[in-house]
């Protein structure tokens, strides 16, 4: 919208002067008329993942669709002759898929996969049927797609080699080689992302692609998936770039952000462990007792640093197991073998001695790769609700093991007794990998930017920008907090709908600087305060 501000100041001499006949008035320049500069905006396309198809709170579902960074554009690109914009959106604000009519299951977990959204429950993200029961998800990516052609050809999880591969928008190749968004947004064929925006011979296009690149590795702790080589994303990313310049269309492209800065990594802080807990505060003394033996046992193999020890003052960091470092499984075992006063330390615990060989190798399972973490480590935003939790599947192998049940479920608290597992953990040589392929990204992105003429928007610079202190826009500071910070949504990942607006108003930025359009300097960067923070759970 145009704002066009008058100032009216009036100086009035009181007193045995007279009035003076000129009024001291001051008017602000009216706001130039909008101009799209060079730029043609009449059919725009959007190409990219999650981010571009307006995915929040841990979900896609119409209300974060129609907020999406897309669609704020085309809405206004329309004022300077843009064209309908279409998205593929789904059929309720629940969240979640379903195939056939039935939620789609992780094979070893068992666990939901496209769950709904979330929600706040007061304290923290929760899933939304813990305050709406009712809620139901409707969109099945087997039954109820929706028809095309879409502007909008965001892919939640698509990486960047993801948009040229035919097949991953077809039901027959899910779940080995499909993505049930795609299979939305392609209409169960075997088209590909690229070829359905080609397709459209696009005037102008965004493309922010790359991360899940990285992303997908990070959130696992690195313990699942790959970085992309660079190799591979250098042959997608100028593949994209080619093929949507090929006909004269003008763009705006994203580079990638660091994703070890966003809430999901900084949310958790690496030293959670409260001594005024009453379930952990009082096991501190027992606890600094056994792992005293073992502290013993690092420093004769030569790596106290490896100690670990619970203050009963302050809070503490977890117990993580760290894969970079040498595995003293063997070593930990032999020590406490050789020790003399070992058998009494195991019946210590109710254990016969003759157990002792049997702990001795537990202990050098349990610890041979195990340190407590330090402020280099970041925890997942998922690893508040194990830590301090009792691991039931550990807790019945050390039962099978001879333990009895209540000392088997003693060591088996994750975080204080069994050390988290790498994909609680990023660890800083996972965090290395990732800065460093995402550094290698960037400089192709930047590069491809620069050589096709295109608009180039900074992500990666927002992004650290947020989580160093913020970004004031109107009348209103972002920061990289969860839940307070307003940028990003309960997922710890993807933006709120004030994120995307501030995200849209980096992207138009970005436009005017390489088109000679003036959406700044027209007044017509979207108000902030127009878009929510959060989603009620009544929102159905």
């Amino acid at each position: 919208m145009k704002h066009i501000k008058y100032i009216l100041l009036s100086a009035i001499l009181i007193g045995f002067t007279s009035c003076s006949d000129d009024d001291n008035t001051m008017v602000d320049e009216p706001l130039p008329e909008l101009t799209a500069g060079s730029a043609n905006l009449s059919n725009y396309v959007a190409l990219g993942n999650s981010l571009t198809a307006g995915f929040t709170d841990n979900a896609l579902f119409i209300a974060g669709q129609e907020n999406s960074f897309p669609n704020t554009l085309a809405q206004k690109f329309a004022l300077v002759g843009g064209g309908t914009f279409t998205q593929p959106l789904a059929s309720d604000n629940v969240g979640g898929l379903l195939l056939g009519g039935s939620p789609v299951l992780d094979p070893v977990t068992g666990e939901r996969l496209f769950a709904p959204r979330l929600v706040f429950n007061g304290s923290g993200p929760a899933p939304l049927e813990s305050l709406n029961p009712a809620a139901m998800s409707t969109t099945d990516f087997a039954l109820n797609n929706p028809s095309g052609p879409f502007n909008n050809l965001g892919v939640p999880g698509a990486a960047s080699f993801h948009l040229l591969a035919p097949g991953y928008g077809s039901l027959a190749n899910f779940p080995a080689a499909a993505n049930p968004y795609a299979i939305r947004v392609a209409g169960n064929t075997d088209t590909s992302i690229l070829e359905l925006a080609m397709a459209q011979s696009p005037s102008f296009f965004s493309l922010w692609i790359g991360n899940n690149d990285v992303l997908g590795y990070a959130t696992s702790g690195g313990s699942t998936g790959a970085l992309t080589d660079q190799g591979t994303f250098d042959f997608a990313y100028s593949t994209l770039i080619s093929t949507l310049t090929s006909s004269g269309a003008q763009g705006v492209v994203a580079n990638i952000p660091d994703v070890t800065s966003i809430p999901y990594f900084t949310t958790v802080p690496h030293n959670p462990l409260d001594p005024t807990n009453p379930s952990f505060g009082p096991q501190i003394p027992t606890l600094n007792g056994i792992f005293g033996q073992l502290n013993q046992v690092f420093a004769f193999l030569g790596v106290p640093e490896r100690s670990i020890v619970f203050s009963q003052t302050a809070a503490s960091a977890v117990v993580v197991q760290d894969e970079s470092l040498p595995n003293l499984a063997n070593d930990i075992t032999n020590v406490f073998l050789a020790s003399p006063t070992f058998p009494a330390f195991v019946q210590s615990f109710g254990l016969p001695a003759e157990a002792a060989p049997q702990v001795a190798g537990l202990l050098g399972l349990v610890y041979g790769q195990a340190r407590q973490a330090t402020s280099d480590d970041l925890l997942v935003l998922t690893s508040a609700s194990v830590i301090g939790s009792v691991n039931e599947d550990f807790a019945a192998f050390l039962g099978s093991q001879g333990l009895p049940p209540a000392l088997a479920g003693q060591f088996a608290v994750e975080g204080v007794s069994l050390p988290l597992s790498d994909q609680w953990v990023l660890l800083p040589s996972e965090q290395a990998e990732v800065a460093q392929a995402t550094s290698g990204f960037n400089a192709t992105i930047a590069a491809s930017a620069n050589q096709a003429g295109l608009a180039f928007v900074d992500a990666n610079a927002l992004l650290n920008q947020l989580a160093s202190g913020g970004i004031t826009d109107g009348d209103f500071t972002l920061t990289s907090s969860l839940v307070t910070g307003g940028a990003f949504s309960l997922d710890g990942v993807h933006p709120t709908a004030r994120g995307y607006a501030l995200i849209a108003n980096q992207f138009m930025r970005a436009i005017d600087a390489t088109y000679g359009s003036n959406f700044e300097a027209s007044g017509n960067f979207v108000d902030l305060g127009n878009y929510p923070t959060n989603y009620s759970p009544a929102l159905q």
